[in-house]
């Protein structure tokens, strides 16, 4: 049985050496192709902080990815999700940073009204977020001028 096991483990490590010393591996390692770039959308429409983070996540991983010089990102916030774009918000550092990499975060006007309709008050969003009329139309618009589309 001790024999089995000690196999086992001898095979497994064999088969990760040759898995991470493939050309496989460094393909899964490789950035996009030279010249390749990317425009996309990210659809934030909760106040999930999880989906939240995980839209920003997105954000990251693509500049990665593609470079930041390479892609084209506009995050869209609205409904719930315009609490994305709230300067008290738990996101706010990051949202700032991506801004700081170019990345345009928008938010809804529509949204903003009827929060304002609701309780009187509009909420502030963070500085330089651009506002749109209607989140919906402005990721229709993106789409329409060869934007990618990404709900996370």
């Amino acid at each position: 049985m001790i024999f089995t096991q000690i196999s086992k483990r001898i095979l497994y490590m064999l088969w990760m050496v040759m898995l991470f010393s493939s050309p496989l591996a460094n393909a899964l390692e490789d950035n996009a192709p030279e010249g390749e770039s990317a425009k996309l959308v990210i659809q934030v429409s909760t106040n999930d902080p999880g989906k939240q983070h995980l839209a920003l996540s997105n954000v990251y991983n693509l500049q990665k990815y593609y470079g930041i010089d390479n892609i084209e990102i506009e995050v869209v916030a609205y409904g719930p999700g315009i609490s994305l774009l709230y300067p008290e918000g738990k996101e706010a550092a990051r949202v700032r940073s991506l801004m700081a990499q170019d990345v345009v975060f928008t938010g809804c006007q529509n949204t903003l009204d009827t929060i304002k309709a609701s309780n009187g008050k509009e909420p502030q969003l963070i500085d330089d977020v651009e506002i749109v009329r209607a989140g919906v139309a402005r990721i229709i618009q993106l789409q329409d001028q060869g934007f990618k589309y990404l709900y996370p």
